[in-house]
């Protein structure tokens, strides 16, 4: 597309650009999208668990309470180590004082049922009731 421009009488005829430079854009874009690919998986949790895998599995997108067992029987309160007697003590001070408070727990399928029984007392200690086990869902095969 070409128009003219009369300017201290003079024509001066000049072009629009047609075509708008997008691979600028582009590189943008791919770039973030490498960084975003890379990162999710260390947002997610940064402690290592192989969490055991069931048929039955609700996703939750909301960032709840999760303690985590390691296959050490390490535990760990929002990805931060502590003992499991200070447990009952940290979930009473650290959360908010409604009933319907909800506690997840992530345990490696190798920990043995005593650890996980041992935090799920602890848990209740701390008055919550409502515990949550974290798996994954079976391969479909």
């Amino acid at each position: 597309m070409a128009f003219s421009v009369q300017s201290g009488g003079r024509a001066r005829t000049q072009t629009a650009l047609a075509e708008i430079n997008i691979t600028p854009l582009v590189d943008v874009v791919l770039v973030l999208l490498l960084i975003f690919m890379l990162t999710a998986p260390v947002l997610q949790s940064g402690i290592e668990v192989a969490v055991p895998h069931t048929r039955s599995v609700n996703q939750l997108t909301e960032e709840r309470m999760v303690i985590t067992i390691d296959k050490d029987q390490s535990v760990f309160l929002q990805d931060k180590p502590i003992n499991v007697n200070e447990l009952p003590e940290r979930l009473r001070t650290g959360t908010r004082p409604d009933a319907k408070r909800i506690v997840y727990i992530r345990s490696d399928e190798r920990v043995p049922f005593g650890a996980f029984a041992s935090v799920m007392d602890a848990v209740k200690q701390a008055g919550i009731t409502n515990i949550s086990i974290v798996t994954q869902p079976l391969d479909a095969k």
